[in-house]
């Protein structure tokens, strides 16, 4: 009897330290070529072997990724609506993905002789909002064109830009699972959606909002140095007295695009919608198309 009870102890111990034994919950990342040169496939596999390393990530096979984004019909783009993310996100089965472009080219200028820069373009995204957690384009220039992949490929090597994406990630996956526990009874105001254009407005007896001047997000130097051209929309919801409320992004473009048109769209002021006379609150998408300098 008194073995018994000595076995029987044993095993609630044990059963009680593995129970304090805290859960480690893999997260699945998908890491995508970034692009089709020698240097974007060796890039890309940088942060698939720093990713093994972290026990909390589980990176997917690349090969299946791969035919999985080539399935939907993804070529690459980094400019990509809430959706779009979405889908290719859902069609790798993985919560987060990594994709990029990396190339070496070669420039001149009227101000410099002839070198060549070799670029590291990192865009991490969640595959449950859609959204842009991260971007980065660590960038090495030299005259020599060995001496420029070699001087990013060591980089890359040193982890700094990994870990930043790593902090991203756990970011992003405990805001989402706050978001998620947000108790569902506590609704907000319903906003109406503003129709697709003046014409369908007119019919429901609808004045959409109209902002009392336009203006221009800058275009920042970040995308200019990574010759950006792109197209950022935002959901905005606009007051009945005009004023900016909640901004969205909903077609992200990275390079420093998104906040610039964030902080544009948030100086806006808008004379407000109508209906039948009278102000109401609405929601609208703004779109901006951004181009590289001619000079």
């Amino acid at each position: 009897m008194r073995r018994f009870f000595l076995v029987f102890g044993v095993l609630i111990v044990l059963f009680s330290s593995l129970r304090a034994q805290p859960s480690h919950r893999q997260i699945s990342v998908s890491v995508l070529d970034f692009g089709n040169t020698s240097l974007g496939k060796s890039a890309a596999e940088q942060f698939r072997i720093d990713f093994r390393t972290k026990r909390e990530f589980l990176v997917l096979d690349s090969e299946l990724s791969r035919a999985a984004a080539q399935g939907i019909g993804y070529s690459g783009s980094l400019n990509m609506s809430l959706d779009e993310a979405r889908d290719l996100g859902a069609a790798m089965a993985s919560e987060f993905y990594l994709i990029g472009d990396a190339q070496t080219l070669r420039r001149s200028s009227s101000q410099s002789p002839i070198y060549y820069e070799s670029y590291c373009s990192v865009f991490v995204v969640s595959a449950r909002t859609g959204r842009l957690v991260f971007w980065d384009r660590p960038s090495f220039k030299n005259k020599n064109e060995r001496a420029a992949v070699e001087e990013l490929s060591t980089y890359l090597a040193g982890h700094e830009t990994t870990q930043q994406c790593l902090r991203a990630i756990q970011l992003a996956e405990e805001n989402e699972s706050s978001q998620r526990a947000i108790v569902v009874g506590i609704s907000e105001p319903l906003i109406e959606e503003a129709p697709d254009d003046e014409k369908k407005a007119a019919e429901q007896g609808l004045r959409l909002p109209r902002p009392y001047r336009r203006l221009r997000p800058e275009y920042p130097e970040s995308a200019a140095r990574a010759e950006a051209e792109a197209t950022v929309d935002v959901v905005v919801d606009v007051g009945s007295d005009g004023e900016v409320g909640q901004i969205q992004i909903a077609r992200w473009a990275g390079f420093g695009l998104d906040e610039a048109t964030v902080a544009t769209v948030r100086q806006m002021h808008f004379f407000p919608a109508m209906r039948n006379g009278v102000p109401i609150p609405m929601r609208v998408l703004l779109r901006y198309n951004f181009r590289k300098s001619s000079k």
